[in-house]
């Protein structure tokens, strides 16, 4: 059996499931609702406030699709409870990032400011100038599209300037070393 996949989920007081023909689940919480379908194989049971994911036999296919819908349901689960965040960093001199409307708008050290717009289901905060913020409710959206902000100007290997995620290392290389013999 597989170790994730066999856990239960627990779901939250405020948090309401529906399982449709087809394994279409929808999930409705506090900060909205997201519906996904699933391999039509994975047993779905909800009991109470726990539900179980199962499969039917231990054939190959099935044994890799128990632990993924098990932690895609938890996922969903957990956005749209609490909602998923990721913060990303702007290092550089002369490297800062601005909100205007709906768009985000990043000096990142090219001759055009960088324009991204802000997609369905996700919210951009700018704390200041050299940090941004990118919530929602969807962990796979809200993953995609920092990780598209962070490729606009990625971490360069020597001195670290770009977009990084915050916490995120950057292993810096030495660079050349110009020394006479």
């Amino acid at each position: 059996m597989s170790r994730i996949g066999r856990m239960p989920i627990a779901v939250p007081a405020n948090v309401e499931i529906t399982i449709a023909d087809g394994n279409v689940v929808t999930v409705k919480g506090p900060k909205g609702t997201l519906t996904q379908t699933f391999h039509p194989d994975m047993i779905l049971k909800q009991e109470g406030a726990v539900l179980t994911v199962s499969r039917p036999d231990d054939e190959h296919l099935h044994k890799s699709l128990h632990g993924l819908t098990r932690t895609l349901v938890a996922n969903m689960i957990e956005g749209v409870e609490k909602g998923y965040k990721k913060e990303l960093e702007i290092v550089g001199v002369g490297y800062k990032v601005e909100k205007k409307g709906n768009q985000l708008v990043m000096n990142l050290g090219y001759s055009h400011p960088v324009i991204v717009d802000e997609i369905p289901g996700i919210t951009i905060e700018v704390p200041s100038p050299n940090k941004v913020n990118i919530c929602g409710i969807d962990k796979q959206v809200v993953g995609q599209f920092a990780a598209e902000v962070r490729g606009k100007r990625a971490p360069e290997p020597y001195k670290g300037k770009g977009v990084r995620y915050a916490g995120e290392v950057i292993h810096l290389k030495a660079g050349k070393t110009g020394g006479k013999k």
